[in-house]
């Protein structure tokens, strides 16, 4: 018996150590678990919010502190709801993404957070998102409830639906910026309403033709991917793009003041959606946030337009 005392008091210790060696790593779970969450939520894509300062730069009124706080304040609003969505639509396609080369290391897809951890997640991202925007403006709270309908009906219908899905994804691009004029109380021209409606049908019809032109029949997960013809994405590009630079032209040849600064932008916007629909055509264009913060050329035409852009808003003002 003495024996038996004498080798639980020798394995004790060793049990202990492991215990302690297991409790010092208990703090890394929820950890892990807040990254895995904050990459679902996909922050990378947050940079398509800033769609919220189209509108008071172009009114000139985004250097007043009053105005740049309710900018900042649409700008997070629009980082919850979407982050939101992307949850949704992850926990919903987390079968599907699986297959896919790159969606598969999607948190969800990956098992790195559960469904139900990113479902509750995204009911309390969304009912941040629609409070905050109900604060800074009632009008902007149902604008925000709006993207949120429009967002929950494309992950259960409209993204079955062809050029639906389109024109969709689209109008959340439309009401990113319309958020900004709302926020700030900022009248929208309609000419601003269909350059970015149609720059933002331009870069979905060319995210889905990379999309197409990189899979094969066999391999094509998305719905309505296989309904779509190379020639009509092309087609819907061109237009697209043909209808954003005669309404950009035409919004730059009408105003009042500064005619020579807006003049000059037609060419860098005009280059600028050339050359991205030139790289869609080449096989690119995925993932349009990436490829447009690391083409060079792109880059450089979007500093020039902006610098010509803002010197006909404030130059001389």
């Amino acid at each position: 018996m003495l024996d038996a005392v004498a080798r639980e008091e020798q394995v004790r210790p060793g049990f202990a150590n492991d215990r302690l060696r297991a409790g010092a790593r208990l703090p890394a779970a929820p950890a892990a678990g807040r990254r895995a969450l904050l990459r679902a939520c996909r922050p990378r894509q947050w940079s398509k919010n800033l769609l919220v300062l189209a509108a008071p730069a172009a009114a000139g009124v985004i250097d007043r502190p009053e105005v740049a706080a309710q900018v900042v304040g649409a700008f997070v609003v629009l980082c919850l709801l979407s982050s939101a969505t992307y949850l949704v639509n992850d926990v919903r396609d987390r079968d599907q993404d699986r297959l896919h080369a790159r969606k598969r290391l999607r948190p969800i897809a990956a098992g790195e957070l559960s469904p139900a951890a990113a479902l509750r997640s995204a009911a309390v991202l969304a009912l941040l998102g629609v409070g905050l925007a109900t604060a800074i403006d009632p009008k902007l709270g149902v604008l925000g409830f709006g993207y949120l309908a429009l967002t929950a009906s494309y992950s259960v219908w409209l993204r079955n639906v062809m050029v639906l899905d389109i024109l969709a994804i689209a109008a959340g691009f439309v009401l990113r910026a319309l958020a900004g004029g709302i926020a700030t109380d900022i009248y929208l021209s309609r000419w601003f309403v269909i350059v970015t409606a149609c720059c933002a049908i331009f870069l979905v019809a060319a995210k889905r033709y990379a999309e197409l032109r990189s899979r094969s029949a066999a391999t094509i997960t998305r719905a309505t991917l296989a309904r779509y013809s190379p020639r009509a994405l092309t087609l819907t590009l061109a237009s697209a793009a043909l209808i954003a630079s005669v309404a950009y032209t035409s919004w730059a040849f009408t105003r009042p003041s500064h005619l020579l600064w807006y003049g000059l932008s037609i060419a860098p916007f005009v280059l600028w959606l050339a050359r991205y629909a030139r790289l869609v055509r080449a096989g690119v264009g995925e993932a349009p946030e990436e490829l447009i913060l690391h083409d060079r050329t792109l880059l450089v035409l979007s500093a020039v337009w902006a610098a010509l852009f803002l010197g006909g808003v404030y130059v001389g003002h």
